[in-house]
C-alpha cells in the first residue's frame, strides 16, 4: 500500500510538471511578458542588492580606517611612553595603538607638502606639534566610547575623530537596509501580481477541463498541481535570466572600475554573484508557487 502510495504522488508529479510545461509553450506570449516582468523585476532588485552591498562594504573599510587621535600634554615625558600606551591599550575596544612624537609628525607634514617643504623651514627650530597616540578601535560602533576613555587619561590633554563622518556612514548604512526592504516588499508584489494573472489565464483557458475534473470527482492536487508547477517554472526561469544578466553586467563593471579606479574597494565577483543567484532563485521560486497556489486554490474554492 504504501509503495502504491509513493508511485502515484510520483505520477503526480510527472504529470504536474508535464502539463505546466505544456501550458506555458500554449500561453507563449503571456508566459513570455511573465517571465520578462519577473526577470526585470529580480534585476532590478539584483541591481539594488549589488549597489547596497558595495556602499555598506565601502562604509564598513572606511569605518575601520577610521582613527582617534589622542594629543598629549605639551609638558608630556617620553620617558612615561611605555605606561601611557598600557593605559591606551588597556581601554576596551581598543585596537592598535601607535605613539607619533613631534618630530615624526613634522616629517609627514614635510611628505605631504612634498615641493612645497621649504615652508615649514620656519617652525622646524620651534615645532608647534605635539606628541600623539594613533588608536584605532576594533568595533567602529565603540569609537565614541573609546575616545571618552581616551580623553581621561591625565597625560592626554585632547581627543579628535571625524565624528560626522562615523555618524554619517552610520545614517547611510541604516537608510539603505530601510529602503532595501521597501524595495524587496514592493518588487515581491509586483511579480506576485503578474504571475498570479498569468495563472489566472491559465485557469480561464481550461475551464472547460478543469470543470470536468471537478465533476468527475479530481482531487484538488490534481487539478492545481499543473498550476502551480508552472508559477514554479515561471519564478525560476526569471530569476535564472536577471541572475545571468547581472553576473555578466558586473563583471564588466568590477574589470572596468578597476582600471579606472583601482582605490575605491568593491566586492569581488565570488562568493558574492554565487549567493545572490541562489537568492535570486530562491526568491523567484517562491513567489511562482506562492502566486500560482494562490490563484489556483481560490478557483477550486470556487
Amino acid at each position: 500500500m504504501l509503495k502504491g502510495d509513493i508511485a502515484e504522488v510520483f505520477r503526480l508529479i510527472g504529470r504536474s510538471v508535464a502539463e505546466g510545461l505544456k501550458s506555458i509553450w500554449a500561453h507563449g506570449l503571456m508566459s513570455l511578458a511573465s517571465v520578462g516582468t519577473v526577470t526585470v523585476s529580480l534585476l532590478v532588485l539584483a541591481v539594488f542588492l549589488l549597489v547596497a552591498a558595495n556602499l555598506s562594504y565601502v562604509a564598513d573599510v572606511l569605518e575601520s580606517q577610521v582613527e582617534i587621535v589622542a594629543y598629549c600634554n605639551p609638558e608630556f615625558d617620553r620617558q612615561w611612553e611605555g605606561e601611557l600606551l598600557d593605559k591606551v591599550e588597556s581601554i576596551p575596544g581598543v585596537g592598535e595603538v601607535l605613539f607619533v612624537s613631534r618630530e615624526d609628525a613634522l616629517d609627514r607634514l614635510r611628505e605631504q607638502f612634498g615641493s612645497q617643504a621649504d615652508l615649514l623651514s620656519a617652525v622646524e627650530e620651534d615645532n608647534p606639534l605635539r606628541d600623539s597616540i594613533e588608536i584605532t578601535v576594533t568595533d567602529p560602533d565603540r569609537i565614541e566610547e573609546v575616545a571618552a576613555g581616551v580623553s581621561e587619561i591625565e597625560s592626554i590633554q585632547d581627543v579628535a575623530y571625524p565624528r560626522e563622518v562615523v555618524q554619517r556612514l552610520y545614517s547611510v548604512t541604516e537608510a539603505l537596509r530601510a529602503a532595501g526592504v521597501a524595495l524587496v516588499f514592493l518588487l515581491a508584489a509586483a511579480t506576485f501580481l503578474l504571475i498570479s494573472n498569468t495563472i489566472r489565464l491559465t485557469i480561464y483557458a481550461r475551464r472547460d477541463e478543469i470543470e470536468i475534473m471537478r465533476l468527475v470527482g479530481a482531487s484538488a492536487a490534481f487539478i492545481w498541481g499543473p498550476l502551480v508547477v508552472e508559477g514554479l517554472f515561471l519564478g525560476l526561469i526569471g530569476a535564472g535570466l536577471a541572475g545571468a544578466v547581472v553576473s555578466w553586467g558586473y563583471a564588466d563593471l568590477i574589470n572596468s572600475l578597476q582600471l579606472s579606479l583601482p582605490f575605491l574597494p568593491l566586492l569581488d565577483t565570488e562568493p558574492l554573484m554565487g549567493n545572490l543567484i541562489q537568492l535570486l532563485g530562491i526568491i523567484g521560486a517562491f513567489l511562482g508557487l506562492l502566486s500560482s497556489w494562490f490563484s489556483a486554490q481560490r478557483y477550486v474554492r470556487i
